[in-house]
């Protein structure tokens, strides 16, 4: 803010409480010179969101000691934080070759967004949306998008998925498709083993790493052996 918007946001703020006018000339003027000496580098508002005016009227509304410069410039430091941490660097259009130009590109870029004339650049997230035609198909072909390799490997470290999918490639059925009635696992979810206390309550659950029989049982009869392929 200059020393103009200093002035006019301090006339604002008088309008809302009267404790901060000052009515000798001379007063006035050493107390915009102190409200811009500590609030120069804050705008008075932005495109995107920050109005100095606002944050006055805020700490007006919910405090009752009289409003002072830091109570302006620190929510305009959480605001500049906030905008940052939102703000992903987005690949420079200058040479990377060119070090100067690629770093200064990525500098001007952080300040506009810290300073609110820029919008935060964000990764595009994954959305819950239906997937492209090709992706189902393709995914349908090769059966999974994790390979065959990394599966085998990754199998001493979750036994429960590779008793499961073990027992699909044999042709069997799918233990936990259905819920079990010892452990009350939900379809899905893997057995657990029960710790029972002295009071008959249950003390603890241990994920098991194959399901348990009656649980086998129940899908064993509910399983619909597919037909052979001609």
């Amino acid at each position: 803010m200059n020393r103009r918007e200093i002035a006019a946001l301090l006339a604002y703020i008088g309008r809302l409480d009267p404790r901060i006018v000052r009515t000798d000339e001379g007063e006035a003027l050493d107390q915009i010179n102190r409200w811009d000496e500590l609030l120069g580098d804050v705008p008075m508002a932005t495109p995107h969101g920050w109005d100095a005016r606002i944050a006055a009227r805020q700490h007006i509304r919910v405090s009752p000691y009289q409003i002072l410069p830091a109570d302006i410039a620190r929510p305009w430091e959480r605001y500049r934080h906030d905008r940052l941490a939102r703000h992903t660097d987005p690949i420079p259009h200058a040479d990377p070759d060119d070090q100067a130009a690629w770093q200064a590109e990525l500098i001007g870029t952080r300040r506009a967004v810290a300073s609110g004339h820029a919008a935060p650049a964000t990764h595009q997230q994954l959305t819950t949306g239906p997937s492209h035609d090709e992706l189902a198909a393709r995914l349908s072909e090769i059966g999974s998008c994790i390979p065959a390799a990394v599966r085998a490997d990754l199998a001493p470290y979750r036994p429960a998925r590779a008793a499961r999918e073990a027992a699909l490639a044999r042709g069997g059925p799918d233990a936990l498709s259905v819920r079990c009635e010892w452990c009350l696992a939900q379809p899905g979810e893997p057995c657990r083993r029960r710790r029972i206390g002295p009071d008959g309550g249950a003390r603890g659950t241990v994920p098991r790493a194959t399901p348990h029989p009656g649980r086998e049982d129940l899908a064993a009869a509910q399983h619909t052996p597919q037909p052979a392929m001609a």
